[in-house]
């Protein structure tokens, strides 16, 4: 991060970034292509090698395996070994990216995110005209995993920081721990440290074919238990060597460690990674002991639902004049096919991938006011529910991949009007997915305030509609 970095802006890729590389455990050879994406996008993952290119949400509630890395799942598409990829993204401050692969792996190049950093920093960091909305962690959140003997803590923290002990009651390890104090130190103290794993995990994967893609160049293998001669040199097969040896240290090939504790640093780089997922930029201090990512996808989970049940006291969309807007008038006019007199948003406030807050003020001038209870100018309650309609069309043309669309109603339904909007008040459109889009149908759910008051809300159902 240079020192311009504003961190109360989003941000995302300066220009597209490709990569390729072979996935640990699969195998596959994989290319990875990184492209910008529009505010509150978010980190998304699209299998362009199958039908339909599918996306997938780096989302905790979509993890199906945390094993050998954390792998996302979404109907018939996966992924695998995301955290490193995520890590690195959130290392440099990038909030809005989409993942592009061909095949159903992250490449694990030197396993760790030194790669991933180094071909995104040289292309830059695109600071965007929208707010990044941060969630401060206002009490402790604990999970702990008795089994495992695992702790995880969130400590209420003016700034986002990690700190990880790891204690795997290995004489070549030892006990040990690492902090980062600001996410600014990402690159230099974290990104670099490597995965590891013991010499009895690495034999049981090699047995049932389960590291395709391993290379002794890919991990840290600290060996726990004396080896002989003739495992050497299975070993040294298995890995395409000549010859493979262990010093005293104690790790495998001899490996030199870029760090004293880099067993501890990788830890934390998966933390950050894995909590990627709770899709919330957070400010608390993390601190875990012995964690994994079976761990951390459980702790992001409860992070998630603290912070779902928690931002709004009664899910009321809060409006600050002084907050930057997410699209103004401009964009929106780039996005919608609306214009004069029938453009019913002035700007957007809040976007996510599921949900968006609009603005629109109500003023006298207004072309319908001249012929709707003239004498006593009552905003039609048609109306309100097209600006709803509007900001809903806007919240899901982003979470399009690509390309310009158009949405159509297709159905309205509960629509329920409770307090008249006249001229002088601000509107706040809220727009929530009730579901996944899917097939381009777009189910949502709207409401119109104005302050703290809830005048109009209902479902909406519209489709989207690529333009030729």
């Amino acid at each position: 991060m240079n020192a311009n970095f504003n961190p109360d802006k989003q941000h995302t890729l300066a220009s597209t970034v490709n990569i390729s590389g072979t996935g640990l455990h699969t195998g596959i050879n994989v290319d990875m292509t990184l492209k910008p994406a529009n505010p509150g996008f978010g980190f998304q993952f699209q299998r362009v090698d199958l039908p339909g290119m599918p996306i997938i949400k780096a989302d905790c509630d979509l993890v199906t395996d945390t094993s050998r890395g954390t792998t996302l799942e979404s109907g018939n598409a996966k992924i695998s070994t995301v955290e490193h990829i995520l890590a690195a993204l959130v290392g440099l401050g990038v909030d809005n990216c989409l993942i592009e692969v061909n095949g159903p792996e992250i490449p694990i190049i030197d396993g760790s995110s030194e790669p991933f950093v180094k071909m995104i920093e040289p292309m830059g960091i695109l600071e965007q005209d929208a707010a990044k909305a941060w969630y401060s962690i206002d009490e402790n959140i604990t999970y702990y995993d008795e089994k495992n003997r695992v702790e995880i803590t969130a400590l209420p923290s003016v700034e986002y920081k990690l700190t990880t002990l790891i204690d795997f009651n290995s004489p070549v390890l030892g006990t040990q721990h690492a902090t980062l104090k600001s996410m600014k130190d990402f690159k230099s103290e974290i990104a670099p440290c490597r995965t590891f794993c013991f010499l009895h995990e690495l034999e049981a994967l090699l047995e049932n074919n389960l590291i395709k893609g391993g290379d002794i160049n890919n991990a840290i293998v600290v060996v726990d238990k004396p080896i002989s001669s003739n495992e050497m040199s299975r070993l040294a097969k298995a890995f395409g060597k000549e010859k493979m040896e262990v010093k005293s240290e104690g790790y495998l090939n001899n490996l030199e460690l870029r760090f004293p504790n880099e067993p501890a640093r990788h830890k934390l780089l998966d933390i950050i990674g894995d909590l990627a997922l709770t899709g919330y930029a957070v400010k608390g201090h993390i601190i875990a002991n012995r964690p994994g990512h079976s761990s951390n996808v459980a702790f992001a989970k409860k992070l998630k639902q603290y912070i779902k049940k928690n931002k709004h006291t009664k899910d009321i969309p809060i409006y600050d004049a002084n907050q930057a807007a997410v699209y103004n008038l401009q964009q929106i006019e780039e996005t919608l096919p609306h214009r004069f007199p029938f453009l019913l948003v002035d700007k957007i406030i809040e976007l996510t991938d599921k949900h968006i807050v609009g603005i629109k003020n109500v003023t006298f001038n207004e072309y319908f006011f001249q012929g709707h209870f003239p004498g006593n100018p009552v905003m039609p309650g048609v109306l309100q529910v097209e600006a709803l309609a509007q900001t809903g069309g806007i919240l899901c043309i982003n979470a399009m991949p690509e390309g310009k669309y158009d949405t159509y109603f297709i159905k309205i339904e509960n629509c329920k009007f409770k307090q008249k909007v006249v001229p002088g008040d601000t509107m706040i459109l809220k727009m929530e997915l009730i579901e996944p889009i899917r097939r381009g149908i777009c189910v949502m759910r709207g409401s119109v305030y104005v302050g703290n008051k809830l005048c109009t809300e209902g479902d909406l159902t519209a489709q989207l509609v690529k333009r030729n």
